[in-house]
């Protein structure tokens, strides 16, 4: 095995060596890079609502004066929702479904502070809702109701009402901790419920419960009502598509601008991420046939004494050994400092996004970890396999 070292370090290239290392340690870290900004921007959008997609728009009829006048009706028609389901842009549509019946909540902060209030309930399907299955699924004979309230509401007290009547304020995990005492009415019935708070949503302008608790609720409580929706929840498959805001206009539908070019900035990030990355693995590739043809070059310049290694008894495992080792080693030490570039990377664009997102919670790296040893197994079998093949060809040419 040393007479094979000896070799190796006798024909060794450097700037060969030294160009595969810097161009796969280049491409390995934009690789790598790409996938934890990506992770860690998507924080942002996620952290202002972590419970619906930023592609999912909220849509409904304009309201006019004149419509308001007459008394002309605001919803969607089964047509109406049809039609835009059918919309090249659409990947999936749901409806809000309101609440029938009389709701009012109550709830005690302490002895001398307590809260009531009527309000109403909307719901949408639950698979626009990303919050975790078991905090959001009601059944018949349950007391307990999750609620989702719109976070706008909290600021409007902490900023507003309770300011000003120096009352305490009160954040989203006290509230989470609180239980409404919810009163429901209609149909000559009235029964009460326990509302668990369980997010706050800064796109729904609604308070949200589990479509399983409505459809039932609105068929015990108001089995006579039926009413068309008044607004929708799309998915849509591109927010930056023209075609979107035409047929708004051209229906009479609005949605939040803030929520559709959050959605094209979404989008647009993918795009650009994606390029980056695609651009760090063409670079990873390149470097790959850099390392190839360099170890083919030693494997050439010393195939007459590795024809005689093989001669003397040495198998071909072993006198591959020290090229398999060489590309391997080099392999891991580019993953290893492209870990250190990252982490060094990230600090500096995280500290940034602090002073603009103090609340930010910064995601795992473990998915860009992952990543990099995935490619660094795959190339490191690419390399063993391709210098193997290489020196049976030298033994089978002797064979």
């Amino acid at each position: 095995m040393n007479l094979v070292w000896k070799l190796l370090r006798q024909h060794i290239s450097i700037p060969q060596f030294a160009g595969f290392f810097f161009a796969n340690l280049v491409g390995m870290v934009i690789i790598l890079l790409g996938i934890q900004f990506y992770n860690d921007t998507q924080a942002i959008y996620d952290g202002e609502d972590s419970f619906m997609k930023a592609d999912y728009l909220i849509v409904n009829k304009k309201i006019g004066a004149m419509g308001s006048i007459i008394g002309k009706d605001n919803a969607f028609s089964k047509s109406d929702i049809e039609d835009f389901e059918d919309q090249e842009f659409v990947e999936r549509l749901g409806t809000f479904t309101p609440s029938a019946f009389d709701v009012s909540a109550s709830f005690m902060m302490d002895a001398s502070m307590s809260f009531s209030t009527e309000m109403f309930f909307e719901s949408v399907p639950d698979q626009f809702v990303d919050v975790e299955k078991g905090k959001w699924t009601w059944k018949e004979g349950e007391k307990d109701i999750p609620i989702m309230l719109p976070k706008n509401y909290l600021d409007l007290y902490n900023f507003g009402y309770a300011q000003s009547r120096n009352m305490p304020k009160l954040s989203e995990g006290i509230l989470g901790a609180v239980k409404l005492a919810i009163n429901v009415r209609g149909n000559g019935k009235s029964d009460s419920y326990t509302g668990k708070i369980v997010g706050f949503s800064s796109r729904l302008n609604t308070i949200l419960i589990p479509e399983s608790f409505m459809k039932w609720a609105n068929k015990e409580y108001a089995p006579d009502a039926k009413k068309d929706p008044t607004r929708l929840i799309v998915e849509v498959n591109n927010p930056t598509d023209e075609r979107i805001t035409s047929y708004l206009q051209d229906n009479n539908i609005e949605t939040d601008q803030d929520k559709l070019d959050a959605s094209k900035t979404t989008f647009m990030l993918r795009i650009i991420v994606g390029i980056v990355m695609g651009v760090g693995l063409v670079i990873s590739i390149l470097s790959f046939y850099i390392l190839m043809l360099s170890v083919y070059l030693l494997v050439q310049k010393n195939s007459t004494k590795l024809e005689n290694l093989l001669l003397i008894g040495y198998s071909p495992a072993k006198v591959s050994f020290p090229y398999q080792a060489l590309t391997v080693g080099l392999n891991i030490i580019v993953l290893l400092l492209a870990f250190g570039i990252l982490f060094l990377i990230r600090s500096i664009y995280l500290g940034m996004f602090e002073n603009f997102f103090p609340d930010l919670t910064a995601p795992s790296i473990m998915p860009a970890l992952v990543v990099g040893v995935i490619l660094l197994v795959v190339v490191s079998i690419f390399n063993v396999i391709a210098v193997r093949n290489k020196v049976m060809s030298i033994w089978n040419r002797k064979g």
